[in-house]
């Protein structure tokens, strides 16, 4: 972000209070990101940060079940939440609940959809490589998460590491050096 000029800088200081809050209350209304995140902090409250896992909790959950037409169908929902789950954690720093459900998302989609993910095939194949892709990247967010955590994530890290060396991703995960237990690695 480029530095005010020095004399821009003064005179905005010698703006009135109430000049002040006009300009500021403009700036932020420009940046919803920012707007969301100063409503998180200030307006919603000690347990608002437990109240949204909830809710993404409940989508991470809800949407992979059921019947997919394509494996593409299914990609494009993993895709959407995982987004949900990187804007969560931009809005409330929340960089566990986000590497917690990324989990819960890959362990969904595993026990869920068996026969979209038992094969490497061509219709398979983007899935299959947007899981082990998700697989790696969420070893290495837990791997900056406190050793504590670790603990709370290793049986879901676990159980979605087994299904990912036991589904169609198995060469995918050779080839990306995915370990086949979640420790292996640190």
């Amino acid at each position: 972000m480029p530095a005010l000029p020095p004399n821009l800088r003064n005179a905005l200081f010698q703006l009135s209070q109430k000049e002040k809050d006009q300009l500021l209350a403009s700036l932020v209304a420009q940046d919803a990101v920012l707007t969301e995140q100063l409503a998180f902090r200030l307006l919603e409250g000690p347990d608002a940060l437990e109240n949204r896992r909830a809710a993404l909790r409940a989508q991470v959950d809800d949407p992979v079940r059921g019947y997919h037409q394509t494996p593409n169908d299914l990609l494009v929902i993993l895709r959407q939440l995982q987004a949900r789950l990187a804007y969560h954690a931009r809005i409330t720093d929340d960089a566990f609940g986000e590497i917690e459900l990324s989990w819960r998302l890959l362990a969904n989609v595993f026990r869920h959809q068996p026969e979209a993910t038992a094969r490497l095939h061509g219709p398979t194949q983007p899935l299959l490589q947007h899981l082990t892709r998700r697989t790696h990247e969420a070893l290495k967010q837990t791997a900056r998460l406190h050793e504590d955590y670790h603990l709370e994530l290793a049986e879901t890290a676990n159980a979605v590491l087994a299904a990912l060396w036991q589904s169609g991703a198995a060469p995918l995960a050779r080839e990306l050096g995915i370990p086949r237990s979640f420790g292996d690695e640190q």
